[in-house]
């Protein structure tokens, strides 16, 4: 309401209204004060109101099919189901900052972006080391917004055949794989260009969208009838919104993470349509799906939903677990292993009993790891108790490895377990992996 200049005296000035006069002003501030709550209502951190359903988005494959790396192989893929896979795939390993490094340099481009992380680059001898120290399977994080070459969203060739040669070193070895989207979220929320990965936001749906759709597609043309059963996909890895106050922590009731879960379910089922629809093999395939951030509550929530599957049973969830966050993360945090930390431990793995494995959806933990605070006997017993409960719950877990033993610089990253540059386990005094693998074999 605006008040003209003779008026403010009178307005400020409660004294010299008549008693209706001050019922009618009363009436007026009331009014005012409800509209002005329900403004600020409406910008605070609440639910979205209801809109109309998005438009249907159109599938479009628009990357060039010139170079495009096709799998030409022949292998019949198996007939288990997801719960039975998972439960076989157990204790796995990440190739962690390889495959999947990326940035804003001349070394996050090309294949040279295996090393821009300071990493050697991934070998056959490697994958037998893994197996041979009893892991199961292996997961290689990928990314490839940095490796699109045109506005087309077409993959460099190179680079699918890179991936394609270290996947089948890890086939080779009897290893089930994981092969994802990594690292594609984009850097920036306020803006997504052509190629630059893709955002859960409303606005930057339909960029995202025709990034995920041409990337995947072009994913399962390499990869599809020469890889039975032990190939997994994974639509996704940490979806959300980088910079956010919520980045990590979903929270129910926040505009702006509800509009992201909304994204990310619409991205799923993208992402699995693309999958399905290649045929063959990936008609059939197991694929992996995250919610929010591939945090473990965030899919506990009742606006995180599945997609919808024409393959029967093949769905997995997956989940980042680094819990409890003051041991297993934060720096310097709890060098201790408490029974409170396996308390927070026991209401995850609950929780995603409850809510998934026992009603059909099985669940694997992409990541996983307690960082070196320089307590390797607490580490250990984190590895027990964590792996005991992976396998009373049939789920598998991937421990994420960084190769790095010690960060100096930031105390929570370091999640080296195998020494890729000399071969061999950083740990042995106690083996805090044997202790893990002893847990769940």
């Amino acid at each position: 309401m605006k008040i003209k200049t003779q008026d403010k005296k009178k307005f400020f000035n409660w004294g010299g209204y008549s008693k209706i006069a001050k019922v009618k002003l009363f009436s007026t501030l009331a009014l005012l004060t409800l509209l002005f709550s329900a403004l600020v209502f409406t910008f605070a951190c609440s639910s979205p109101a209801e809109s109309d359903p998005p438009t249907p988005f159109e599938k479009v494959k628009t990357f060039n099919t010139a170079n495009l790396v096709k799998d030409n192989g022949q292998k019949t893929l198996g007939t288990k189901n997801a719960a039975t896979i998972v439960k076989e795939m157990r204790f796995g390993w990440n190739l962690g900052n390889t495959l999947d490094a990326h940035g804003n340099w001349d070394g996050g481009k090309g294949l040279e972006s295996e090393t821009c992380w300071n990493m050697p680059k991934a070998t056959q001898k490697v994958f037998k080391d893994i197996k041979a120290k009893g892991f199961s399977s292996v997961r290689i994080p990928t990314t490839w917004h940095n490796h699109i070459i045109d506005s087309n969203y077409t993959i460099d060739p190179q680079w699918m055949s890179r991936v394609k040669e270290v996947v089948d070193w890890a086939i080779g070895e009897g290893l089930y794989v994981i092969l994802d989207v990594h690292h594609d979220e984009g850097e920036n929320a306020s803006s997504l260009g052509n190629g630059e990965g893709y955002i859960p936001m409303s606005k930057h749906r339909d960029e995202s969208m025709k990034f995920l759709y041409n990337v995947w597609c072009q994913i399962t043309e390499a990869f599809n009838n020469g890889y039975d059963e032990h190939l997994i996909f994974e639509t996704l890895n940490e979806p959300r919104i980088k910079g956010d106050t919520h980045e990590w922590g979903w929270k129910a009731g926040c505009s702006t993470c509800e509009d992201a879960m909304k994204c990310i379910n619409e991205y799923n089922q993208l992402c699995l349509d693309a999958i399905r629809e290649s045929g063959g093999n990936n008609a059939n395939r197991c694929v992996m799906v995250p919610s929010y951030a591939a945090n473990a509550w965030a899919a506990n929530a009742n606006t995180f939903k599945l997609p919808t599957d024409s393959a029967s049973n093949k769905l997995i969830l997956s989940v980042h677990m680094y819990t409890p966050y003051n041991f297993a993360m934060e720096y310097p945090g709890s060098e201790k292993f408490t029974d409170d930390h396996k308390k927070e431990l026991d209401s995850h793995f609950t929780m995603l009993n409850n809510k998934f494995i026992s009603k059909g959806t099985p669940v694997i933990i992409g990541e996983m790891g307690a960082t070196n605070k320089d307590n390797d006997d607490q580490r250990a017993e984190w590895f027990k108790y964590y792996l005991t409960q992976v396998k009373k719950y049939d789920m598998a877990a991937c421990l994420w490895d960084n190769n790095v033993k010690k960060n100096a610089e930031n105390g929570s990253e370091s999640y080296g377990y195998y020494n890729r540059n000399a071969g061999g386990w950083y740990f042995t005094n106690p083996d805090i992996v044997k202790a893990g693998l002893d847990a769940i074999n």
